[in-house]
């Protein structure tokens, strides 16, 4: 057995530092397109240093790949939802179901209200269902369709569907998040979720201000999208019967039964295939390209749509865009760059180089305040380094637990914190699990949408604001 090295802050820092120097290297050479392939292969060469680090350390490589694997299957799970999310987009469009959606969410909403809405019906659906991608993957897709048809923004647009749906997530019993924040604390699941709402409430009234602002100072007079041409091309195009709604119905209630995701969103999807055969047979035919054979047709348009890009041809090339979907094909781009976030959160974990760089940061932490913040840097540094959520979440928690319980606060401090800086701010980020995810979904990339997702933004100041002005801070003798 070969003697292991304890590694030091400089060991930690050389992965990071590289990593950093190539992703920066690809947003100013690729742009937005830099997450179709470039900045996999920055995460995997940073992991290949990490990986040359901790061979320097004394480690094997049959232990350093053992971390990479155990980092890879914790994403699995991700990886298979967001599939499925593609094969339900596709069947959703196919049904009519997303373009019955646009068409009477254009019949009721218009642009004053609709950010300001979109955050609100979202925050809705995500407290009810306790997830946020379930969320954004139907409810938000169609609000996406809505606000593109009434000329707003998509950046803008899907920053309200994400804060919307982040807040919904981040406070509902149902979520994973939210229960494993206080599992990491040390504290129940209640306490935890009664007090985050002294931050999370002024947080999201700051944020749907924010949206209400901005669409009274939208200019509607002269909208380049007339949303009754729109209306019409829809209503020409599908068989708008209200019975489409069923399909959604079905999968919140599912949800709610607490029924996990994946099963409950492929649920979806099918149910959408089956509508789609029974209620759009023109569109059937025009998708598969076959008008003598419906039961062949049928077959072959469900499975494009399960599977690969189709889109729906109108006479407008706005609508024709509106009315396409990727299937499960238009996911796998994104699921390389979460193996490669992970593989690369793995390499840095095999020697514990990201605990390294956390007890650093502890050093500078001698009030509440400071405290606070630090939690909230490592989180937000998890996010990036880690890319995935639950690591932000977990590892700081077991980092910072008996610190908070040293300086004399209560275990809902440190989860609060947990979830106000680790939970909302991993869609921030372009190469994070969930980052990557809604980037793809929504068709919106993250460097577009996050300085829209002003919920996600605030979040972790309004902690460390109250950490700092000493408000609702909880002590052990108290």
């Amino acid at each position: 057995m070969t003697e292991k090295k304890q590694a030091t802050l400089l060991h930690a820092l050389i992965p990071i530092v590289v990593l950093i120097l190539l992703l920066s290297i690809n947003v100013t050479i690729y742009g937005a397109d830099s997450i179709s392939g470039a900045n996999q292969l920055a995460l995997l060469l940073g992991a290949a240093v990490a990986c040359l680090v901790s061979f320097r350390l004394g480690y094997t490589w049959k232990e350093i790949e053992a971390h990479l694997v155990r980092s890879i299957s914790s994403a699995m799970s991700a990886i298979i939802i967001l599939l499925v999310i593609g094969a339900l987009t596709g069947t959703w469009l196919l049904s009519g179901i997303v373009p019955a959606m646009i068409y009477y969410g254009l019949k009721v909403l218009n642009p004053t209200i609709f950010l300001f809405a979109a955050c609100v019906v979202c925050g809705i659906v995500s407290i009810a269902t306790g997830s946020s991608w379930s969320t954004i993957a139907t409810v938000g897709i169609a609000l996406l369709g809505i606000g593109k048809a009434l000329d707003i923004s998509e950046g803008v647009i899907a920053g309200a569907i994400i804060s919307g749906a982040y807040f919904g997530d981040k406070i509902s019993p149902l979520s994973d998040t939210t229960n494993l924040a206080p599992a990491m604390a040390g504290t129940d699941l209640f306490t935890h979720v009664q007090y985050m709402f002294y931050t999370t409430i002024p947080s999201l009234t700051i944020s749907l201000i924010i949206f209400l602002i901005w669409g009274f100072s939208l200019d509607t007079s002269g909208l380049a999208n007339d949303p009754g041409v729109i209306l019409a091309a829809i209503e020409d195009s599908f068989n708008l019967n209200p019975l489409l709604f069923l399909v959604p119905v079905i999968v919140v209630a599912m949800i709610l039964k607490k029924v996990p995701a994946t099963p409950a969103l492929l649920v979806g999807a099918l149910l959408g295939g089956v509508f789609a055969i029974i209620f759009q047979p023109d569109i059937v035919n025009q998708v598969s390209g076959i008008s003598t054979n419906y039961v062949k047709s049928s077959f072959v348009a469900v499975m494009n749509a399960l599977s690969t890009s189709i889109s729906i041809e109108t006479n407008n090339e706005m609508i024709t865009e509106l009315l396409t979907a990727r299937g499960m094909a238009g996911m796998l781009n994104t699921v390389w760059l979460i193996m490669c976030a992970m593989i690369f959160g793995g390499a840095m974990e095999s020697s514990h180089l990201l605990r390294v760089i956390a007890s650093h940061i502890i050093r500078f932490a001698h009030s509440t305040g400071s405290l606070v913040a630090s939690t909230a840097a490592t989180c937000i540094f998890f996010n990036f380094t880690a890319s995935d959520q639950y690591m932000a979440i977990a590892v700081p928690g077991r980092m910072f637990a008996d610190t908070y319980r040293q300086r004399g606060l209560k275990p809902e401090v440190l989860s609060r914190t947990l979830e106000d800086a680790g939970t909302v701010t991993s869609v921030l980020v372009p190469w994070n699990t969930c980052g990557a995810t809604q980037a793809t979904v929504l068709g919106v990339a993250t460097a577009v949408y996050w300085p829209y997702c002003f919920f996600n933004i605030i979040s972790p100041f309004m902690t460390m604001f109250f950490a700092y002005m000493n408000i609702k801070i909880r002590r052990i003798h108290e």
